[in-house]
C-alpha cells in the first residue's frame, strides 16, 4: 500500500497528438500517436515548439491530488478533461512537464512503470491474444525469471481470490471467453502481481448492464479484502459511487473537488460539480440578477434572497440558481396567492421515467428554453404535453455566482 501525491503536475498537448515541453524546446509522440514525422521535425526544430494552427491543450494543468494509504479514489469528469492522462501520469508512461509524482514520499521521476509496483486494468482487457488465461496470469513472472513453483502458487492463490468458476477460465484463450470474463482474467493478472497501486482506467464499460453490475460487486468486494490504494477511473456515476471512498471531480485539466458522494452531493464547491454529480444531476438556472431589496429576477420569475446571502451580494450582480429534482412540488393545479417563501413556475412535460420500485417517477419540463427534472408520485398523471406547476422552497436552492461558479449559499 501507498499514499500517492501530484503535485503541480502538468501536461500539455496540441490537437495533433504531440507532447510540448516549452522550456526545453522539444516534442515527442505520445503513446498511441500517429502523427507523422514532417510533423514532428518540424515541431521539434522551432525554438518554443508551439506549432501554428490551433494552441496547445492543457491535459493536466497544475493538478495537486492525493490519494490516501489503502483508500479507492473515484475520479470522475467529462470526456477529455484529463482522467485517462492523470493515470498514465501516476504509472510512469507519461512523463510530466513539471510537478512531481511521488509514492509514500519518494519522488518517482526516472522511476520506470514495471518497477512501480503497479497493477493496471484497461477498459478493453489488454490480454495477450496467444496465451490462455494461465499464461497470461503467469507472463509476468516468466520474463522475471521467477521459478515455476512461485507462479504456479500466485495463480492458485489469486484464483481461490477471484471466487468461484474462475479456474475454469485458466485453461482457456481470451477469444473464446465473453467480455465478463475476459475482465475477470485481466483483473486476475493485475492481483497475482501483489501490487501495492491499483489503477483501472473505465475497466466495466465494455460490458453490459448486467455484467457490469454483477462485476461492480465483485470488484467491491476484491478492493475491500485487499485494502490497497486504488484510482478508479470512469464516467460512470454508480461505479464511483459503489466503488469509490472518495470522488474526485475533474474539469479540463484540473480537479474541482474532492470528497464523498454525500459531501459532493450535498455541498457542491461550484456550479460545474453541481450540476455534474447527482443521479439526475441538480438544475442550474442561470440569468438571476439581483434587485435592491435583496430580490432576484429572471425570466423564471421573482423571489427574496435569504437574509445572509442578501448581505453579500451587490445589486446588479448575476447569480446561477440551483436545485434537486426531489426538492420541487409537482400540481396541476397552480397555487393560489402570493407565496414568497417559494418559487413557483410553469413547466410542459416533456417525457416522464418511472420508477416503480421508489414509488416516483422523473418529469423533464420544458420551461422556457430550458429543460428541468423534477420528481413526482407515480400516481400523478402527467402525459406528454400537458402543463404542470411546480413550487420550490427558497431554503432548498443553492445559490451560485454566475461569473466564477463559486456556491454562495448555502
Amino acid at each position: 500500500m501507498a499514499e500517492i501525491r501530484l503535485e503541480n503536475v502538468t501536461i500539455t498537448y496540441h490537437p495533433s497528438g504531440l507532447r510540448f515541453f516549452p522550456a526545453g524546446g522539444r516534442a515527442r509522440r505520445t503513446y498511441g500517436d500517429y502523427a507523422d514525422k514532417t510533423l514532428v521535425d518540424r515541431v521539434a526544430s522551432r525554438e518554443t515548439a508551439t506549432p501554428t494552427g490551433e494552441g496547445p491543450v492543457k491535459a493536466l494543468d497544475d493538478l495537486t491530488l492525493t490519494v490516501r494509504d489503502g483508500e479507492t479514489l473515484a475520479i470522475v469528469g467529462p470526456s477529455g478533461c484529463g482522467k485517462s492522462t492523470l493515470l498514465k501520469v501516476v504509472a510512469g508512461l507519461e512523463e510530466p512537464e513539471s510537478g512531481r509524482v511521488l509514492y509514500d514520499g519518494r519522488d518517482m521521476s526516472g522511476v520506470k512503470p514495471g518497477d512501480r509496483g503497479i497493477g493496471m486494468v484497461f477498459q478493453s482487457y489488454a490480454l495477450y491474444p496467444h496465451m490462455k488465461g494461465e499464461g497470461n496470469l503467469g507472463f509476468f513472472f516468466k520474463i522475471r525469471r521467477r521459478p515455476s513453483e512461485e507462479m504456479m502458487e500466485r495463480i492458485k492463490i489469486t484464483a481461490e481470490i477471484m471466487g468461484l468458476g474462475f479456474d475454469e477460465l485458466l485453461p482457456r484463450a481470451p477469444r473464446t471467453l465473453s467480455g465478463g470474463q475476459q475482465q475477470r482474467v485481466a483483473i486476475g493478472r493485475c492481483i497475482v502481481r501483489d501490487p501495492s497501486l491499483f489503477l483501472f482506467d473505465e475497466p466495466l464499460s465494455n460490458l453490459d448492464a448486467k455484467l457490469r453490475a454483477r462485476t461492480r460487486v465483485e470488484l467491491k468486494r476484491l478492493l475491500r479484502r485487499f485494502h490497497i490504494t486504488s484510482i478508479y477511473v470512469t464516467h460512470d456515476q454508480t461505479e464511483a459511487i459503489t466503488l469509490g471512498d472518495r470522488i474526485a471531480v475533474m474539469r479540463e485539466g484540473k480537479i474541482e473537488q474532492v470528497g464523498t458522494y454525500q459531501e459532493l452531493h450535498d455541498q457542491p464547491a461550484n456550479a460545474f460539480v453541481a450540476g455534474f454529480v447527482g443521479l439526475p444531476p441538480m438544475n442550474l438556472v442561470e440569468g438571476w440578477e439581483v434587485l435592491p431589496g435583496g430580490r432576484l429576477r429572471s425570466a423564471l420569475g421573482e423571489l427574496a434572497l435569504p437574509h445572509d446571502l442578501a448581505a453579500r451580494v451587490a445589486v446588479g450582480q448575476r447569480l446561477t440558481l440551483g436545485f434537486r429534482s426531489e426538492a420541487g412540488q409537482v400540481s396541476e393545479v397552480a397555487p393560489e396567492g402570493d407565496t414568497p417563501e417559494h418559487l413557483v413556475f410553469t413547466g410542459r412535460v416533456l417525457n416522464a421515467e418511472p420508477d416503480y420500485a421508489h414509488g416516483q417517477q422523473t418529469l423533464n419540463l420544458e420551461v422556457g428554453e430550458r429543460v428541468l427534472a423534477i420528481q413526482a408520485p407515480v400516481s400523478l398523471a402527467a402525459n406528454s404535453g400537458w402543463t404542470v406547476h411546480v413550487s420550490l422552497p427558497v431554503s432548498s436552492i443553492y445559490f451560485f455566482d454566475q461569473d466564477n461558479e463559486k456556491r454562495l449559499w448555502p
